[in-house]
């Protein structure tokens, strides 16, 4: 069986472990008897050893309950840049192997159900853990919106950007991010209410400029150029410019040239929200 899994875009400045968006950059995988195990990975990724330790594989074995497959990763989603590469491949895995609950696995092996839920499910997705066990909900979402990518060459991991982060955070910076996240939920609804003020956070972004002191200029870059709302994705260091379909062009020629003098080396994509989720596909003629 194969199956093809988009990225996510978790947090989205205020909604902190658990807003995420799926966007149109995908992972799919494969998993189709063997004789013994072969692992063959293309693309983003593709630099990681390919063998049991590989989470494709060891999501795939503990649903198959052997290693008698033959397991294919092609991605295009950039590993260690805050689009949920590891969540889709996991979900993909799970799915491609023919488990019933993708979503658990991705949750499982990945940790952060907001990204989980957007690669299974698609769209704009609010999650939590509720009584021990991850709830999501979809959001509604603005069907004009378009997500301007800036995705730096810089690999920013996970475990770095979690520890840069404070064990308290005052009540006045809970609340802050309470009325931000509301607003966003408002505005990534429906454009007209969208405003930049509701991309605003204190409880991960700022801390995080450490590890990317470029960001905080490329974020105000990209709202000068047009952007209702900038953010990091995840844990970052990508991050984004969420604008209206008839301006995403010209961002995202802004942020290329935002990024050229910042001196960050990277790319940049343009992207749609998918809502579709996970895709099961027809396996691929040998």
């Amino acid at each position: 069986m194969r199956a093809r899994v988009p990225a996510s875009a978790a947090n989205l400045g205020p909604g902190f472990d658990a807003l995420a968006v799926a966007l149109t950059c995908y992972v799919e995988v494969s998993v189709e008897p063997a004789p013994r195990l072969e692992v063959r990975t293309i693309g983003q990724g593709s630099d990681l050893p390919a063998d049991a330790d590989h989470l494709a594989v060891r999501v795939a074995v503990g649903i198959t309950g052997h290693d008698r497959i033959c397991v294919t990763v092609e991605s295009d989603i950039p590993v260690g840049r805050g689009l949920g590469s590891s969540a889709a491949l996991a979900v993909a895995a799970a799915a491609a192997a023919g488990a019933a609950d993708p979503f658990s696995y991705g949750v499982a092996l990945d940790g952060h159900p907001e990204n989980a839920a957007a690669s299974c499910f698609g769209g704009l997705i609010v999650a939590a853990t509720v009584d021990e066990q991850p709830v999501w909900r979809r959001l509604a979402l603005d069907p004009s919106l378009r997500f301007v990518v800036v995705i730096p060459d810089a690999v920013l991991p996970t475990s770095a950007a979690r520890a840069a982060l404070p064990k308290r955070v005052s009540h006045d910076d809970a609340v802050f991010n309470v009325g931000r996240t509301g607003l966003l939920i408002a505005g990534l609804g429906d454009a007209s209410q969208l405003i930049a003020e509701a991309g605003e956070d204190r409880l991960h972004q700022r801390q995080r400029s450490s590890l990317f002191p470029q960001a905080d200029g490329l974020l105000a870059g990209l709202r000068g150029a047009g952007a209702l709302v900038s953010c990091w994705s995840g844990a970052g260091p990508s991050l984004l410019g969420v604008v209206r379909a008839e301006g995403s062009e010209a961002l995202a020629d802004s942020a290329r040239a935002l990024m050229q003098r910042q001196g960050v080396g990277g790319h940049v994509r343009l992207l749609d929200a998918d809502l579709g989720g996970i895709t099961l596909l027809p396996a691929q003629d040998k």
